[in-house]
């Protein structure tokens, strides 16, 4: 799939001065705000053409992504597609708001680094959080799909093994309970592009 055939909200990308990407590389970061920020919050139910509040994963955009890929954050080390699909569309139930306050891309190389503040709001309990990421997007060279998304609140993914013990389970678990949408149909219902 190339990558001009895939729905992207996220077109006003960022950049830190000096800082210049290709058409793929919007592409593709433009893909990652989409599914990162799955809700789309919305002013008096209507979405801004700003986009401010936008994203929502879809299976077109999920192509974008390498079979083996792999997606990391402090609570979850997804591997594979059967582990990080559930993770993007899992948010969706996870949270009433997801807004971005801020991205920036820091560097167009390989990986390409993003600055990214998000502000959650848990749903249910009304909890609200914001997080400062850095962000790691790596391609592999030969076919342009993602092959690791690193997303390091205030810059940094844990590395002790009791931590990584709970972000494997998440990988394993989160996929028992969420259902990724098997067709484009199936993904249009759930209003995603």
């Amino acid at each position: 799939m190339a990558s001009s055939d895939v729905n992207v909200e996220n077109t006003n990308v960022k950049t830190a001065a000096g800082v210049s990407l290709d058409e793929h590389q919007k592409t593709i970061v433009g893909s990652v705000l989409d599914v990162s920020l799955p809700i789309a919050l919305l002013y008096d139910h209507q979405l801004t053409n700003s986009q401010l509040f936008a994203g929502r994963p879809s299976l077109k955009k999920l192509q974008l992504w390498d079979d083996n890929g792999v997606f990391q954050d402090p609570i979850t080390k997804a591997e594979g597609r059967k582990q990080y699909e559930p993770q993007w569309y899992g948010l969706q139930t996870a949270f009433s708001e997801i807004e971005r306050l801020h991205h920036e891309v820091t560097d167009a190389g390989n990986p390409i680094k993003m600055d990214l503040k998000t502000r959650y709001v848990v749903k249910g309990i009304g909890k609200e959080q914001t997080i400062s990421s850095k962000i790691q997007i790596y391609l592999d060279k030969s076919t342009g799909k993602i092959t690791e998304v690193q997303d390091k609140w205030d810059g940094k993914l844990p590395d002790s093994s009791f931590t990584n013990i709970f972000r494997q389970l998440n990988s394993v678990t989160v996929p028992a309970f969420v259902s990724v949408p098997k067709n484009d149909e199936e993904d249009a219902k759930r209003g995603n592009q």
